[in-house]
């Protein structure tokens, strides 16, 4: 019985373990769907496990589909779960969505967006 028992927790860790390394977005500034008074400088973020930079993506367009100037984004030096995306110039009132697509460090992709707004 004890073997059994044994046997059966190794698999049920065993299966769960990868199912939990995938990085998905944990909270964003500006928050999803938040309304903000101003325009941002940056759009930062955070995932529930650490991602590869040089294979993610991070993209800002208007409610009408143009993008938005934007630097490259960067891995946050004091936290390998942060994307930083610097934005070239204030944002216009209006809505705004983030579409991202990352690479979790053990080559997971996810991918996902929000929308916030600026301020009228």
């Amino acid at each position: 019985m004890r073997l059994a028992w044994l046997a059966a927790s190794t698999v049920v860790a065993l299966a769960a373990g990868p199912a939990g390394a995938h990085a998905f977005l944990d909270h964003a500034d500006p928050a999803v769907g938040a309304q903000i008074p101003g325009s941002p400088k940056v759009v930062r973020l955070w995932f529930t496990e650490r991602v590869e930079p040089k294979f993610s993506k991070v993209a800002v367009t208007t409610a009408s589909g143009v993008p938005v100037k934007t630097g490259p984004i960067a891995l946050s030096p004091s936290d390998a779960s942060e994307l930083d995306l610097p934005l070239a110039g204030p944002l216009a009132p209006g809505s705004y969505k983030v579409s991202w697509q990352v690479v979790s460090t053990d080559t997971h992709r996810t991918q996902g967006d929000f929308t916030f707004e600026v301020g009228r």
